[in-house]
């Protein structure tokens, strides 16, 4: 038991190295694949994947020697950035199943699993969980459960991929699993073998003092793993704030869909951990590492949070497309602002919002189209110029205005109702139209315009005068008249005195 929980699980991917990129590019899981450090002639094998173990490639093997043992060997410079990735997926997933996790090491996940049978069931349910939830996340895992970490670590080693070890059996059940199946430190297996070791359970029957007297403190550990002890503190794993995938290339990539291909790839690693862990992509970064040696980022603000590949892929390829970046690519990373994946019930008696990534695309496309300054949400400005608005970024809240806007429409329509009789109604012409207009005395007294009209003026009324930003390059000054013509229509007229140009401003009806 390990600060009080009774059950725990060890959830351990094999060759993690060579996981990692099979992650990466899923067609080599087909192939035997050696994970490979170093410059040729002196690479070495990091890891190996099944097919490639099953044909004698072990770690440490020089390339050469590999290549020999297995010829059709696919080998691939170990890339940290996929292992990091591969990891941080590989947490969250299991957090997927339990708020609890300890970080072990690449590839090594130790899962709480006290107060979790109510929600899935037994052990063995909960083990197959885990591992649906890995394969969620492109890796293939082994589960070992038990009441340590030690028993369970050794359980996910052998046996099938879901090994359950009972209360009070784990000593037992480790007993005859040979010290050949577990990693041990260098030197510490040759000791083994001369002192005629040759399962957990003949290292268990050693006395721990005498163990620890001769091998110091890597034999203390050796023998506690052997007899399915835990000493240390569990230390529980927080998730990062932020979400990343990164991806090193062995070439440099100097076209677009060339460079959509990876990226579509990269992004759905990190929808698949978003989706395991209920989350959704609010905002997204890119950053391109160049040939050059500098970097390209770019950052996608979405309008509504979701986690479908393709609307974000094909945001990302618009965005690229506007920005391209100004030097070939060798590696690139995507980063996640997540936010909790919420439901969005619809209303009674309205039509069905557009699904998020219809609405994504759109805006990205409009965007392409007209520059991303002139697409927004419209929005008046303080000012007592008329019709004065700016942009404001687009926020998608849709739903909330339309339910704060119904009364403001019913008032309106009452206060119509309530119009006196012989009211007039002001027709504003949106944009305002060009006319030529004389002044007598500083008032309009004739006005002319397109296409064919030529009217006195019988009466005006004004000026109603405005202006503003005085103090500013952009000022303005308006006057505004009310006046009627010889055709018995009402206008209202506007003029700019900085340019001295008039325009009819609305019609009365």
């Amino acid at each position: 038991m390990v600060d009080g929980l009774s059950r725990l699980a060890c959830v351990r991917v094999e060759g993690f190295a060579a996981a990692a990129l099979e992650r990466c590019e899923p067609a080599l899981r087909e192939q035997p694949l050696a994970a490979v450090t170093g410059a040729p002639p002196a690479m070495r094998v990091v890891e190996a994947n099944a097919r490639a173990r099953a044909e004698g490639v072990r770690p440490g093997l020089p390339d050469a020697e590999a290549v020999v043992r297995c010829p059709s060997l696919v080998r691939r410079p170990a890339s940290a950035e996929a292992e990091a990735a591969a990891r941080h997926a590989l947490l969250e997933a299991c957090l997927a199943v339990s708020p609890r996790l300890e970080d072990a090491g690449p590839g090594l996940v130790h899962v709480a699993l006290d107060g979790l049978h109510r929600l899935f069931g037994d052990d063995l349910e909960i083990g197959r969980r885990l591992r649906r939830r890995a394969r969620a996340v492109g890796l293939d895992a082994r589960v070992g459960i038990a009441a340590g970490r030690a028993a369970a670590g050794v359980a996910a080693r052998v046996g099938p991929l879901v090994h359950v070890l009972a209360p009070g059996t784990e000593r037992a059940a480790l007993a005859p699993v040979p010290l050949a199946t577990l990693e041990w430190p260098a030197g510490l297996a040759a000791t083994f073998a001369r002192w005629g070791l040759a399962t957990l359970g003949d290292l268990a029957a050693l006395p721990r003092a005498g163990v620890g007297a001769r091998l110091g403190a890597t034999g203390l550990a050796a023998h506690d793993l052997a007899a399915g002890v835990d000493r240390a503190p569990f230390r529980p794993w927080t998730p990062p704030p932020f979400w990343e995938e990164a991806q090193g290339l062995d070439w440099e990539i100097g076209t677009l869909p060339a460079l959509v291909l990876v990226l579509e790839r990269a992004l759905e690693r990190l929808c698949a951990r978003l989706a395991a862990a209920h989350l959704v992509v609010d905002v997204l970064d890119v950053r391109l590492a160049l040939a050059s040696g500098g970097h390209h980022a770019r950052t996608v603000s979405l309008a509504a949070p979701l986690v479908d590949v393709a609307p974000l892929s094909a945001l990302l390829a618009l965005e690229l497309e506007a920005h391209p970046p100004p030097a070939p690519v060798t590696g690139v990373a995507l980063s996640a602002r997540a936010v909790p994946r919420r439901a969005a019930p619809g209303r009674l008696w309205h039509p069905p919002a557009p699904a998020p990534r219809d609405l994504a695309a759109v805006l990205a496309r409009l965007a392409l189209l007209v520059g991303g300054a002139n697409v927004g949400t419209p929005v008046v400005v303080d000012s007592h110029r008329p019709d004065a608005d700016t942009l404001a970024p687009f926020a998608g809240g849709g739903e909330a205005d339309d339910g704060a806007a119904g009364p403001e429409a019913d008032r309106a329509g009452d206060a119509e109702a309530r119009t006196p009789a012989g009211s007039l109604a002001i027709r504003r012409l949106r944009p305002p139209r060009p006319v030529e207009v004389e002044t007598r005395d500083g008032r309009p007294s004739r006005v002319r315009a397109a296409p064919a009209l030529d009217a006195a003026v019988v009466t005006c009324a004004g000026p109603w005068r405005l202006s503003g930003h005085w103090w500013d390059t952009d000022a303005w000054a308006r006057d505004e008249w009310d006046v009627e013509l010889t055709d018995r229509t009402l206008w209202r007229l506007a003029h700019d005195r900085l340019t001295n140009s008039w325009a009819l401003d609305a019609v009365y009806d």
